[in-house]
């Protein structure tokens, strides 16, 4: 029988399976000790460096060790590639078959009750109605003839901005669980059912954390009895886990609940008393338009301090409109659709109770007015002791893995968080030559962040860096607005600039411009906070990354000076504890954008000054890859005009 050893060595299984395979020892180690602990049940935290190869690192432990193991990802992308490709081609490798199921959010899934209601409440003309018409609800109908899956990526040439998606499949307010009907066929149920079955079940953060926390759909438990759980993309969870143990009231929320119960009013599927229903329904409607009305011309998301006094009579009266809605929908005659109903409501009139009772010290609470409407949030401070108790509710190796989980051999603020006190860490370097790959560039004489020259001044570094490099650059900004200054001057310089196509985030879907950055080769790409992390574009399409400044969170969000001040009235250092931290490991995912394989080449600009004029700058430098450093604009541009010739000619 192969081991480890053999497996991620020369001559081993993987590389006879794999045309580009490298031997690695990092990798093989990762592999190791992830062994150790799936076998021990051990919480492990893995930080490995881009290239470590950490995907195969775990899938190889996981399959030899015939667990029953669950992965969770933090992107689509990655979901499917590791369903599509990796598992497959481990399992073949290793001659070890198992079961698989990649199991999506239910928005992915069709939903054959609302379908049989004609699209829920979207008026969309079918086929009978317009002889001959192809229509997006058309083809669903067609396709859900046969499908097994009910995955609506299979239906030809539907968009998944189609709003004909939305009103085909459940949210977990509108499903109607083991009441729908259609339970039995229900594409969700089963996939479900699938992944309960399987040795290896692939979903997403928000799947998982909704099974963690909320127990969604009276489904059974997602985990089962799982023998391991791997997080890949583990430094999203502590932002995430917060959102799930949070609460949130938003008016559009309200509002679909009341069409719905419209919707079964109109069509008169609504036993009992409709008129006493519909009465409560405007109740509540009176009162989301006295806040939506209190909150007209307010812009940005507001602290509750700021909001609670144009709020606070009517988010009491909200709470008791629901309350009262609950009530009528509880108190009619058995009605499955009306108990679904009164438990959404119910729903949102607890977590509105909450947000009004709690404190300063629990968490931050924030009103953001929208566009005809709102949403309140609470968002707490601490949820350690609740994710400890979730981890010590299910004794199985518990597995977090990332390129970003420390600062330096430092793993606590990632570790501290989410309460893993306890666990054991690993640190894995990347294998790449940054020193001879790359160079961090750290312009001199800049003007300070604040300044309203500093924009200016980092396009004026940017066109000579790219035009150095002939194009191929990320220029990341940490606001949309700076990003939409720095694209109008760009476009207003004309000139040599006009000869590299220009992608900006917002003007195109992410994957277009991802996809459109690779295919020119020489493109420049404008991102913000999307762009920073999840982004993997390997060769030389990519070698420049310019950031604008250090990605400090801003203090003027509601949000964030709430933790600030919780920090700082509980004895706290807010900068040190948070903000620095959380500014250099975001840090750290923006620098990485750019160094993907052991080909790669290019410069990193960080144009902030505060790098080196503040004695915090050690800290973020720390957490970077060992590139090259230098401050003298020549040495970088040398760089870059050594090898850009390379690329234009290979091109030629």
């Amino acid at each position: 029988m192969l081991d480890l050893e053999d497996i991620f060595g020369a001559d081993g299984p993987l590389e006879a399976a794999l045309a580009d395979f490298t031997v690695r020892e990092p990798q093989r180690r990762m592999a190791e000790r992830i062994g150790a602990a799936i076998a021990w049940r051990e919480t492990l935290v893995v930080e490995a460096g881009t290239g470590t190869g950490k995907t195969f690192a775990y899938l190889v432990p996981a399959l030899l060790a015939g667990a029953r193991v669950l992965i969770s990802t933090g992107t689509r992308t990655l979901q499917d590639q590791l369903y599509s490709k990796d598992l497959p081609l481990v399992a073949r490798a290793l001659g070890r078959p198992a079961t698989v199921a990649l199991l999506k959010g239910r928005a992915n899934y069709l939903c054959r009750y609302r379908l049989a209601q004609g699209g829920a409440t979207l008026p969309l003309p079918l086929a009978a109605d317009m002889p001959g018409a192809d229509t997006p609800l058309e083809r669903i109908r067609r396709w859900a003839l046969t499908t097994r899956t009910g995955d609506l990526a299979e239906v030809p040439g539907l968009s998944d901005a189609d709003p004909v998606w939305g009103e085909v499949t459940s949210t977990r307010d509108n499903c109607l669980g083991q009441r729908c009907a259609q339970f039995a066929a229900c594409h969700v149920a089963l996939a479900r059912r699938a992944a309960i079955e399987a040795d290896v079940v692939i979903v997403n953060h928000h799947l998982l954390l909704a099974d963690l926390a909320l127990k969604e759909d009276g489904f059974a438990d997602l985990l089962g009895a799982a023998d391991a759980l791997i997080l890949d993309e583990a430094h999203q969870i502590p932002d995430l886990a917060t959102q799930f143990f949070g609460a949130e009231v938003g008016s559009r929320r309200i509002e679909s609940l009341l069409s719905d119960l419209e919707g079964r009013v109109q069509r008169r599927t609504v036993p009992g008393a409709a008129q006493a229903l519909l009465g409560a329904v405007r109740a509540v409607r009176l009162c989301l338009a006295r806040m939506a009305h209190a909150l007209e011309g307010r812009s940005g998301r507001l602290e509750w301090a700021e909001a609670e006094p144009l709020l606070a009579a009517d988010v009491g009266a909200l709470r008791e409109a629901l309350k009262g809605l609950t009530e009528r929908l509880r108190g009619g005659e058995p009605d499955a659709a009306l108990a679904a109903l009164a438990e959404r409501c119910g729903e949102l009139s607890a977590n509105l109770e909450r947000i009004g009772a709690s404190d300063t010290q629990e968490g931050a609470r924030s009103v953001q007015p929208q566009r005809r409407g709102f949403t309140l949030s609470l968002m707490p401070f601490d949820i350690a002791p609740r994710f400890q108790a979730l981890i010590n509710a299910r004794p199985c190796a518990w597995i977090f893995t990332s390129a970003t989980l420390s600062l330096g051999e430092d793993f606590s603020h990632f570790t501290s968080r989410l309460g893993l006190t306890e666990a054991e860490t690993l640190r894995i370097d990347s294998p790449f030559d940054f020193a001879r790959q790359s160079v961090l560039y750290l312009p001199s004489e800049l003007p300070e962040p604040n300044s309203p020259e500093h924009l200016a001044a980092v396009m004026r570094v940017a066109r000579e860096l790219i035009g150095a490099a002939e194009g191929g650059a990320f220029v990341l900004f940490t606001s949309h607005r700076s990003l939409e200054r720095a694209a109008a001057l760009w476009r207003s310089a004309g000139g040599a600039l006009a000869r590299y196509r220009l992608l900006v985030q917002g003007e195109a879907p992410r994957e277009r411009l991802l996809q459109s950055f690779r295919t020119d080769g020489s493109a420049v790409l404008f991102g913000t906070a999307s762009f920073w992390e999840g982004v993997d574009v390997k060769g030389d399409a990519l070698r420049l990354v310019i950031i604008e400044k250090l990605p400090f969170a801003s203090p003027v969000d509601p949000l964030v000076r709430a933790r600030i001040e919780h920090l700082q009235t509980s004895g706290g250092n807010a900068f040190r504890d948070y903000q620095l931290p959380e500014a250099a490991l975001a840090l750290k995912q923006g620098v990485g954008r750019l160094i993907r394989s052991e080909q790669d080449f290019g410069v990193v600009a960080i144009c902030d000054p505060r790098l080196t004029s503040r004695s915090y700058g050690r800290v973020l430098l720390g957490a970077l890859p060992p590139m090259r450093r230098t401050r003298l604009a020549a040495e970088a541009l040398q760089f870059l005009r050594d090898r850009a010739p390379q690329r234009l000619e290979a091109d030629a």
